[in-house]
């Protein structure tokens, strides 16, 4: 099987990408894969160190308003169609899939105009520009949430969750919790703000240091790089709790996510897929500054679950962010009401679910 992969620009769609091509691998270790993304992208980083080979294109997304740029992007556009054109008359894939980001849009409808069987992965509930366009053309829509069908053509649309929630199952939980030195007598909860941190977040948090650290729980405090210096500093103005460790990134997410009981975060479509394929009750707080705000759109599906806590940017601070992880924490029925609602939303079979949607369109 030969299959060309594309997907860039955010984590968010590049590591459902890497994560399906792993499950491929490991079901086909004959398989040939090509991944095509953006020089300048993520996916430039990422997919090299996988050791999968990768070629690129050059392509920008579209302004949403009237922009000389769009002209640029429309040209731009052709020439990556005809690039991409040029890369499947010599790879010669069976199958061509697209996981998001504006970098799939010449190379599957190239693929798709060669009559090369297509699949897109929708991860959000609520999808972009790219994807909405390449519906049109595509054999598959794969999606993680029931409400992004209504944006597709139906008898296109099949539900196959995010892949990333296949690779988290198989998480090491005791090297995560020996490797942030816990306490495993402890309850742990985790607060994250994405790869750069948030702001918001830490401000919130910082602001009842000295009330969390009078709790029998234990936090990690994931700052973001770019705010650890300032956070630390203030964080050793407040005694430097014994029980909350602070870190500016944390490079083995998914063990550390096995060995915590609660998660404070956004609600990228990949965290989701990641708390809910483990079971991880968490309190969720949408980043305003996401297109179609689709974040608030991919939390609200948990909340109505039963298995998160959705606060506004708006309306967050540190009295509500402690009272909330009380909350769950204090009454043990509520976390396991939480885990039981969360790991019935999970798709723990996604990555395999995706590669059998691409078998079924390249026969």
């Amino acid at each position: 099987m030969r299959v060309v992969v594309s997907g860039g620009g955010t984590g968010g769609h590049i590591y459902p990408a890497l994560s399906l091509i792993k499950e491929i691998k490991k079901q086909d270790p004959q398989v040939e894969i090509l991944y095509i993304g953006t020089e300048k992208g993520l996916e430039s980083e990422l997919v090299p160190r996988e050791g999968i080979p990768f070629k690129t294109i050059h392509i920008t997304g579209f302004r949403r308003k009237l922009s000389v740029d769009n002209v640029k992007t429309v040209l731009r556009f052709l020439k990556g169609t005809k690039d991409s054109k040029r890369m499947m008359k010599e790879f010669k894939p069976d199958v061509v899939i697209g996981t998001g980001g504006y970098v799939c849009g010449p190379v599957v409808y190239a693929a798709a105009k060669m009559g090369i069987p297509t699949v897109i992965h929708e991860q959000n509930s609520v999808p972009g520009l790219t994807n909405k366009f390449l519906s049109r053309y595509v054999n598959k829509v794969a999606i993680c949430f029931n409400a992004a069908s209504e944006y597709f053509p139906k008898e296109k649309v099949v539900f196959t969750g995010n892949p990333r929630a296949t690779e988290v199952k198989s998480v090491n939980a005791a090297a995560g919790a020996k490797s942030l030195g816990l306490d495993k007598t402890k309850k742990t909860v985790l607060i994250v703000g994405g790869s750069r941190g948030a702001k918001p977040i830490n401000d919130a948090f910082i602001s009842v240091l000295k009330q969390a650290s009078t709790r029998n729980y234990q936090f990690i405090y994931v700052t973001g790089a770019v705010h650890f210096d300032a956070v630390a500093k203030r964080v050793e103005e407040a005694g430097s709790p014994e029980n909350v460790i602070i870190k500016p990134f944390i490079h083995n997410m998914p063990d550390v996510l096995g060995a915590v009981d609660l998660v404070v975060a956004r609600a990228g479509a990949t965290t989701l897929a990641e708390l809910t394929a483990l079971g991880l009750p968490s309190i969720l707080i949408p980043s305003p500054y996401v297109t179609n705000n689709h974040q608030e759109k991919n939390a609200r599906s948990l909340e109505e679950g039963g298995a998160a806590i959705v606060r506004l940017e708006k309306e967050m601070n540190g009295e509500q962010l402690l009272q909330d992880i009380d909350s769950v924490f204090n009454e043990q029925e509520t976390w396991e009401k939480m885990h039981g609602a969360a790991l019935k939303l999970g798709v723990p079979t996604a990555a395999n679910d995706l590669m059998n949607v691409l078998k079924d369109v390249s026969r």
